[in-house]
């Protein structure tokens, strides 16, 4: 989290002295333009440290859920929880139902991550009014593993090898294999829904379904580690805002007000 606070720190340096290129900030202490090419200079020195930082790398030590099983190592990581007021059941359908529309700010962050192009239709583009996870299990991304009302786990790469293309159909099978080899130059990414209840142990308690989301990258060489901390730094708090938003979906789906 730290390197992501300091890439952003330059990104904002950069952007106040770039305005002040054309008109000195003078509430900065930006003088005059020479003053602002500094600035920019600086922040660009900030972004490059913050996204020198080196990644650590994680392990789990008893594995717990089908997401330890398959990715019990990994460099980078985000994780964030809900509770609801719902049955696991029908929070379980309403993971595997919600829109890209339920999600707030959802269209409108993928279309600067993807930079305004069009593209194939993928999780970053979506077509309307089809559940989130079915794009992305049937374009980019493989089911991994799911146990009905209490996980749901997902995969693809991030980066490959340059020059690399798969010698046969991508598959759940295969990709698993690709994770337990751990050949170098290979960053495979993945991300999971998990279900637990959170309710009380009378009778009369009412449901409680606590769910968690978490994304896992295991880069598998220094260089390919390095090249997707500079990546991850930048779109790490857009990814997050999404995980929350797409939670927050979930939610209002299976307490009965979502579409």
């Amino acid at each position: 989290m730290f390197p992501v606070v300091v890439v952003y720190l330059g990104l904002a340096t950069m952007f106040a002295g770039t305005v002040s290129v054309i008109k000195p900030l003078r509430f900065l202490a930006i003088h005059s333009r020479a003053q602002a090419l500094v600035v920019v200079a600086a922040g660009l020195a900030v972004v490059i440290i913050g996204g020198s930082v080196p990644a650590r790398e994680t392990r789990v030590s008893t594995p717990r859920t089908e997401l330890d099983r398959l990715m019990p190592a990994y460099q980078f990581s985000e994780f964030h929880s809900i509770r609801i007021a719902a049955p696991r059941e029908k929070v379980y359908g309403a993971v595997k139902q919600v829109t890209a529309e339920e999600i707030l700010f959802f269209r409108t962050l993928v279309w600067i991550r993807r930079l305004g192009r069009a593209g194939p239709e993928s999780v970053l583009n979506p077509p309307p009014n089809t559940p989130l996870l079915e794009v992305a299990t049937r374009t980019s991304f493989l089911l991994l593993a799911e146990v009905p009302n209490q996980e749901y786990v997902v995969g693809t790469l991030v980066a490959a090898p340059r020059g690399w293309r798969p010698s046969k159909e991508p598959s759940a099978q295969g990709f698993k294999e690709l994770l337990a080899s751990g050949q170098p130059g290979f960053a495979p990414a993945l991300m999971n829904f998990r279900l637990e209840d959170c309710g009380g142990t009378k009778p009369a308690s009412p449901p409680c379904t606590l769910v968690t989301t978490e994304t896992r990258i295991h880069a598998t060489a220094p260089a390919t580690r390095r090249a997707f901390a500079r990546y991850w730094r930048v779109i790490y708090p857009g990814s997050s805002l999404i995980r929350r938003m797409w939670l927050r979906a979930i939610r209002k789906r299976a307490e009965g007000s979502g579409s």
